[in-house]
């Protein structure tokens, strides 16, 4: 038996075939998918930014038409003032708005510069109640 311990094998395999080569996308599909993966996180990270963003700022039309509501139309001088310096900000919303607020500040004039000033008469009223409800944000 030591004999054949040293006998070489030299025998041809035919059923064996050699390598070959495999395209692979793998690589691709795996690129593209953290791709958009990162385009997502990047996307509702941006949104949830303008989010917040949006939540927090200031809106002065807004504070002004608050603050507008909340004037006591009883102190006439004080409300004549008011009315006509928070209202500018809505006078450039349109044409009509600008013809509103011109005529309502010509009305209110003669409430602003006296000492003493009566009530508001009724006109006067409507006109204020028509602008108040022309302003929105």
């Amino acid at each position: 038996m030591p004999q054949d311990m040293n006998q070489t094998f030299d025998i041809q395999l035919h059923d064996i075939k050699p390598i070959l080569e495999i395209e692979e996308y793998s690589i691709y599909y795996f690129s593209g998918m953290v791709f958009l993966a990162i385009l997502l996180v990047f996307g509702i990270g941006y949104l949830i930014y303008m989010w917040i963003r949006q939540r927090n700022s200031f809106n002065q039309r807004k504070e002004n038409l608050k603050l507008i509501s909340e004037l006591d139309i009883a102190n006439t001088k004080e409300y004549a003032y008011g009315i006509t310096a928070l209202g500018f900000i809505f006078k450039d919303d349109s044409e009509r708005h600008s013809e509103m607020y011109a005529n309502l500040s010509a009305r209110l004039g003669e409430y602003k510069y006296k000492k003493e000033v009566d009530e508001f008469d009724d006109e006067v009223k409507g006109y204020i109640e028509l602008y108040k409800g022309m302003l929105d944000v």
